[in-house]
């Protein structure tokens, strides 16, 4: 049954079907154009993850195109006087600012895009992972992040820092990630998102947790790990680098020139070094993953992409893929606590964590460690904000 939500947080529940709104949800829901937080756990096919997350702008057939540009452009009109009027749409229900009349309108002419895209597009090989991915990021999209502006106020004396408390007093506390935001599918923020993603570690100070402390779990040398996975080869147990030192390099070089050497032969296939192709074999990873053409995932991506490119689109996009389903799956992991996954940063999670779940730290910390290609080497850490985390002692 064809819907559309007319807006995406969990307490917001309103559908567009068969005509009128409703506020309770049907059972038989099954096609709409994208997720919303009220709809966690229902099967239902989103018209956006089989276009590459294009907006109906972008993807809109010709003729509904002067139908469609007509009503959107009275949808920007409402947006702008929002912003004017500086009406949070994170505090406020959509459906409840703009008439209904419009709304009715809006729906309509978006269902018959939303057929149109799931009639004449094909489903992605990976339609499951990004329908949970698209979940998961909605779900921390309206998590208000605790921000601490008062921890710039003695440096602001500083240009650079001056600057970025402007940026930050203009920017709403929550994360909105793009999931289709690179070809590799490692994610970025939308516009007017806190910049979690490019913010200078410098001041991850001003994040504190809503709960009692932050948690961050940290893979050691993800990338190299996961080429290791892919070429079929054993997870050394310790620091990767360390373990290069002594197995690669047979003890010759220091750990600073190890990871030095590592990283400016890896994705450069000008690069020659004898020594790390005998573990690290390059042209054996792009000649399985890599047509000539596209890389092709094990989780299911197309990644256009040539020579040149190749190891690199393989390598990241297989990790990011790795890195965002350990995250669901922690995600899942806390549900029914007051501990949850509070962002994503490269290549580790961050947990705003509760004391009444801190016996479940060992839990999580295995769940996260152990992959689908063993166990990789994780670091934890916690503090009470993000800046000044410190190491806890879990093993493997």
């Amino acid at each position: 049954m064809l819907f559309q939500s007319l807006d995406d947080k969990k307490e917001c529940v309103a559908i567009f079907l068969d005509g009128h709104f409703i506020k309770d949800i049907p059972k038989n829901l099954s096609q709409t154009w994208s997720y919303s937080a009220f709809l966690k756990g229902l099967d239902i096919e989103y018209a956006n993850l089989y276009c590459g997350g294009k907006a109906p702008d972008e993807v809109c057939p010709e003729h509904l195109r002067e139908e469609w540009d007509k009503i959107n452009g009275r949808m920007r009109a409402y947006h702008r006087s929002f912003v004017e009027a500086k009406i949070s749409l994170n505090d406020n229900c959509f459906f409840d600012l703009v008439p209904e009349q419009f709304l009715l309108q809006y729906c309509d002419v978006k269902n018959q895009i939303t057929k149109h895209i799931l009639k004449n597009y094909e489903k992605p090989e990976n339609c499951d992972f990004l329908a949970e991915l698209s979940a998961f990021t909605t779900e921390i999209k309206h998590n208000s992040l605790n921000v601490d502006l008062g921890y710039l106020k003695p440096r602001l004396s500083e240009y650079k820092v001056r600057q970025f408390y402007k940026k930050l007093n203009a920017v709403a506390p929550y994360i909105k990630y793009d999931i289709f935001g690179t070809k590799t599918g490692r994610l970025t923020t939308r516009k007017n998102s806190f910049p979690i993603l490019t913010m200078d570690k410098r001041y991850r100070g001003i994040l504190r947790p809503n709960n009692d402390w932050f948690v961050e779990l940290d893979y050691n040398a993800a990338e190299l790990r996961t080429m290791l996975a892919l070429l079929g080869e054993r997870q050394p147990i310790e620091d990767i680098h360390d373990w290069n030192i002594e197995n690669v390099y047979n003890n010759e070089v220091d750990r600073d020139e190890a990871k030095k050497r590592i990283f400016a032969w890896l994705y450069n296939p000008n690069s020659k070094d004898d020594l790390l192709k005998q573990t690290y074999d390059r042209d054996s990873i792009k000649e399985k993953y890599w047509d000539g053409e596209y890389v092709n995932t094990i989780y299911g991506r197309k990644i256009k992409s040539d020579d040149y490119h190749a190891v690199n689109y393989i390598i990241q996009s297989t990790f990011s893929d790795l890195l965002l389903k350990q995250a669901i799956k922690i995600s899942k992991l806390l549900e029914g606590t007051k501990t949850y996954v509070a962002f994503t940063v490269h290549d580790s999670i961050v947990l705003d964590m509760a004391h009444e779940d801190e016996t479940m730290i060992s839990e999580i910390y295995h769940q996260f460690a152990d992959t689908e290609f063993g166990p990789f080497k994780t670091s934890a850490k916690a503090g009470k904000n993000f800046g000044e985390l410190k190491e806890l002692w879990i093993k493997y």
